[in-house]
C-alpha cells in the first residue's frame, strides 16, 4: 500500500477484473472538511486513496458561503489527523478561539491540507454513479469480492476497494412547499427565489436592499439571513415558519456552550420583538404566484385555510436533503424518514436530539449492507439538521479504522460536543470587538456558524 505521497490511484480498463480489491485505492467523494479528514486518516494508516471533488477547488461548497462566520471556534473545526499531518509540514494552526469564516476555513485549513495530498485530490471530478464491477444491485454471488466501479460525469471510470461518500447535501436544498413537494409555481418564480445563505451585505446586496424580502425556514440559515437583512435600511422583512411559535429557533440563549450560536437567537428574538422583523407563524407554503417583479406566496394549512404574503424576493432557508442517486446500484439500508442509515436514525432524530446531544457513533452505525461503502458527514445525517463538524471528523476516524481492519479503534468512538441552542455572550462579543464584525447564524452545513454579516451555521 502507498501512503500520502505515493502514486496516483490505480485506473483500470472496464474489461480488466483480475485486480484484487485490496490492491485498489479507497475513493473519497468530496474534498470538503469531512472528506479531507478521511483522507488524512487514510494517509496516516498508509492506505492508498484518491479524493474526487466535483468543484474546482477544495472546499468548493464551503466557498459558496465563504462570507459566513462559523460559530464554533477553530478548536472544534480541525480534525486531529489533519492537524498532525499539517503540523509535520510546518503549518501554524490558527487561534483556537477564533471563529473563522467559510473563506478562512478554506484558506487556512482545507487548501493547505489538500495541498499535502497532491494529485491524489482530483478537482473537477464529479461522480455520476457507483456500482460493483460486473454486478448490478440484484446479483449476490461473489459481490463482496468485486471492486467498486466509480463512473465520472465525463464518462471516465475508476475502481476502488471501498468508497467514502462525503459529498454533502449543499447542492440539494429542500423545496419551499411545506409538504416536501415543490410549491405550485415555485419553478416559474425561480429567479425571485434564492436558497440559503445569500451574501446579503456583500455581493448580493443590490438584490435585497430596499425590497420586501420573505425568509422561509426556522433554522440557523434562516436566522443568519434575517440578521443580515435587518442591517439594510428601508428593507421590509417577513419571516414565515410552519411552527406555532419561534421558541425553538431562538435557541438556548445564555445556556448555549457556543456563545456565538446563542447570540443568534437572542438577537433574532429582539428584532422580532421590536417589529424590525415581522414573524408569521403557522405558514404552510402551498403556491408561489409571480406578479411582475413581485411574488405572492400562498399558505394552505392542514385545515385548508389560506393566507397570502406578497414580497419582492424570497429566501428559501428550508434545509437540505441527501441525494443517494449516485449509489442507486448499491445495497443501501436507509431510514424511511431521515434517509440516514437505519441504525443512525434514532441517534440523530431532530425530534429528540439537538446538535450537542447526539451520542457517539461510527463505522457500525454508518455501515450499509453494501460492505465497503460509507456515507459520512452531513450526508450521513440525511434530513436531520443536527450535524456538527466534530461529529463528522469522528465518523471519518472510525470508518478509516474499520477499513484498516482495526475494529477496536473503529468502535472506540468518543465525542465531546458543545450543548446546542442559540446563545449570547462573551466569545461572540469579544470577537466582534476584535474583528469589527457582527455575529449571527446560518444553517445546517458545517460545525455551527455565525457570519461576518450577522449569521452562522450548524453542522
Amino acid at each position: 500500500m502507498s501512503g500520502c505521497c505515493g502514486p496516483a490511484a490505480v485506473e483500470l480498463e472496464p474489461s480488466r477484473q483480475a485486480v484484487r480489491p485490496d490492491e485498489l485505492p479507497v475513493v473519497v467523494i468530496g474534498a470538503g472538511p469531512v472528506g479531507l479528514a478521511a483522507a488524512a486518516h487514510l494517509a496516516e494508516r498508509d492506505l492508498d486513496f484518491v479524493v474526487l471533488e466535483a468543484g474546482e477547488r477544495a472546499g468548493a461548497s464551503v466557498a459558496k458561503w465563504g462570507h459566513v462566520r462559523v460559530f464554533s471556534p477553530w478548536r472544534y473545526n480541525i480534525d486531529a489527523a489533519a492537524r498532525r499531518l499539517l503540523e509535520a509540514g510546518g503549518w501554524n494552526a490558527p487561534d483556537p478561539e477564533w471563529l473563522p469564516t467559510g473563506a478562512e476555513l478554506i484558506d487556512d485549513y482545507l487548501a493547505p491540507l489538500a495541498g499535502l495530498f497532491g494529485d491524489r485530490v482530483r478537482l473537477g471530478a464529479k461522480v455520476s454513479a457507483i456500482s460493483r464491477l460486473g454486478y448490478d444491485r440484484v446479483r449476490t454471488g461473489g459481490r463482496a469480492a468485486a471492486p467498486f466501479l466509480i463512473r465520472l460525469a465525463d464518462g471516465s471510470e475508476l475502481h476502488a476497494r471501498a468508497v467514502v461518500d462525503a459529498s454533502g447535501t449543499y447542492a440539494t436544498p429542500n423545496v419551499l412547499g411545506a409538504s416536501g413537494l415543490p410549491a405550485h409555481g415555485e419553478a416559474e418564480a425561480g429567479d425571485l427565489v434564492d436558497h440559503a445563505l445569500p451574501d446579503v451585505l456583500g455581493t448580493d446586496r443590490d438584490r435585497y436592499a430596499g425590497r420586501h424580502v420573505l425568509v422561509v425556514g426556522a433554522g440557523h440559515s434562516a436566522a443568519t439571513t434575517l440578521l443580515a437583512l435587518a442591517q439594510l435600511a428601508d428593507t421590509p422583512i417577513t419571516w414565515a415558519i410552519r411552527a406555532g411559535d419561534a421558541g425553538r429557533a431562538y435557541g438556548g440563549g445564555d445556556a448555549d456552550a457556543l456563545p456565538a450560536r446563542g447570540a443568534l437567537g437572542t438577537r433574532l428574538h429582539a428584532h422580532v420583538e421590536s417589529g424590525r422583523i415581522r414573524l408569521v407563524t403557522g405558514f404552510f407554503t402551498h403556491a408561489v404566484e409571480r406578479d411582475g417583479e413581485q411574488v405572492r406566496v400562498v399558505s394552505r394549512d392542514p385545515s385548508g385555510a389560506e393566507r397570502t404574503i406578497t414580497a419582492e424576493r424570497i429566501v428559501a432557508a428550508t434545509g437540505y436533503r441527501p441525494d443517494h442517486a449516485i449509489a442507486g446500484e448499491l445495497r443501501l439500508d436507509l431510514d424511511a424518514i431521515l434517509g440516514s442509515t437505519r441504525a443512525l436514525a434514532p441517534l440523530i432524530d431532530p425530534n429528540a436530539h439537538s446538535c450537542g446531544t447526539v451520542p457517539p457513533h461510527g463505522a457500525d452505525e454508518l455501515a450499509h449492507p453494501e460492505p465497503g461503502y460509507y456515507a459520512l458527514g452531513v450526508k450521513s445525517y440525511g434530513r436531520a439538521p443536527t450535524f456538527l463538524l466534530a461529529t463528522g471528523y469522528e465518523q471519518a476516524r472510525s470508518v478509516v479504522a474499520a477499513l484498516a481492519g482495526d475494529w477496536a479503534a473503529a468502535r472506540d468512538v468518543r465525542l465531546d460536543l458543545p450543548e446546542t441552542g442559540v446563545c449570547s455572550s462573551n466569545l461572540a462579543e469579544a470577537q466582534e470587538q476584535r474583528a469589527g464584525l457582527a455575529t449571527g447564524i446560518s444553517g445546517g452545513l458545517l460545525p455551527l456558524v455565525t457570519t461576518s454579516q450577522e449569521g452562522g451555521c450548524c453542522g
